[in-house]
């Protein structure tokens, strides 16, 4: 049985200091997501333009697919801030699990500030928190205080992780 886990949330949340503490703890690959998107959408968020749903859509089928290349498990970073966008890669990736890492707006805007040389800039903060519909209640979810440190984090998502079978 494989373990395809999302490590998901806003910019800043930290998916990628857990995304990376999970993998090394499962002995899995870690894909980050942000490194598979398009050069137009990476320009575009550059520019301070946030994604929609149609630059989003290719970028989920090519992390499913992705994904599937590791029949052993993956942990995959990506925002999924939308329900269609989770229900989209479940439906690629039946048994997906989904870490959510929960932050306020104002932690992300201080965290994506902080972080030099990344293509995502504080003005689009807002924009995921307009677009994001978050995960509580939905099936193979696990909440997060992002706030705690990641290797808190990981150790609760790993428990999680045993309790679902996974």
């Amino acid at each position: 049985m494989s373990l395809l886990l999302v490590v998901m949330g806003v910019a800043g949340c930290g998916k990628s200091s857990l995304g990376s503490a999970l993998a090394q703890a499962l002995g899995c690959p870690l894909i980050e997501g942000d490194d598979f998107h398009t050069e137009a959408n990476r320009e575009k968020m550059r520019r301070g333009v946030a994604l929609d749903d149609r630059d989003r859509e290719g970028w989920l089928d090519r992390l499913a697919a992705e994904m599937r290349l590791f029949p052993r498990g993956a942990v995959l970073t990506c925002s999924a801030l939308k329900r269609k966008y989770r229900d989209r890669l479940r439906a690629a990736l039946p048994g997906l699990r989904f870490a959510y890492l929960r932050i306020d707006e104002a932690q992300a805007r201080a965290r994506v500030s902080a972080r030099a040389e990344h293509m995502f800039p504080p003005s689009l903060v807002p924009s995921q928190f307009a677009a994001l519909e978050p995960p509580e209640g939905e099936a193979g979810v696990l909440t997060l205080d992002a706030q705690r440190p990641v290797d808190e984090l990981a150790r609760h998502t790993l428990r999680w992780l045993q309790r679902e079978g996974a």
